[in-house]
């Protein structure tokens, strides 16, 4: 069985949040379109305490029951079956969605039979890489969906790398029209 993932696709990360992928926008809609391909969709999220050493590193971001930790309302979540928590503790950064503390991923998408993994959402070089790079992993056959990925762009040239990464550790990489 295939199952879509979209990686912390939230307002924070989206222009005008707090560490804003500049791209972000745009899938969106792209987004939209692929959750219909799929009748199993999961969508992960940072949800950070307050005071998590995370914020050491990165801007006050995705804190929890705040709107920078919400979706976006232009995002259909309708059709989103699950939705994971990660970097919820202190001491948690929670970059990959396989770091969900409340749900075991891993586990869930075994229960659902789930083989084949298409992964989209935000950011290239950080929670979609790490994500992918989990997913192969555990063994999942994973399709990054490129047009409805973004990435942050922090440092210049770190979502080529990404890119590179993910491709030469196994995952398929695809344009979904």
């Amino acid at each position: 069985m295939k199952a879509l993932l979209i990686v912390d696709l939230q307002n924070d990360f989206l222009p005008g949040g707090a560490l804003p992928a500049p791209q972000g926008n745009q899938i969106i809609p792209v987004i939209n379109q692929l959750m219909n391909q799929f009748s199993l969709v999961i969508a992960s999220r940072d949800w950070h305490p307050k005071d998590t050493v995370h914020f050491n590193e990165w801007p006050v971001h995705c804190v929890a029951e705040t709107k920078g930790a919400d979706f976006p309302e232009r995002l259909d979540q309708s059709n989103i079956g699950k939705i994971v928590q990660k970097g919820t503790t202190n001491s948690d950064d929670g970059y990959s969605a396989f770091e969900a503390t409340k749900l075991n991923l891993d586990s869930y998408l075994k229960e659902n039979r789930v083989s084949e993994l298409f992964i989209c959402g935000l950011t290239t070089e950080y929670c979609v890489k790490k994500t992918v790079l989990n997913a192969l992993e555990l063994g999942y056959e994973t399709v990054v969906v490129k047009n409805a990925v973004a990435g942050v762009q922090a440092q210049a040239g770190d979502e080529e790398k990404a890119w590179k990464e993910m491709k030469n550790s196994g995952a398929q990489l695809i344009t979904f029209a």
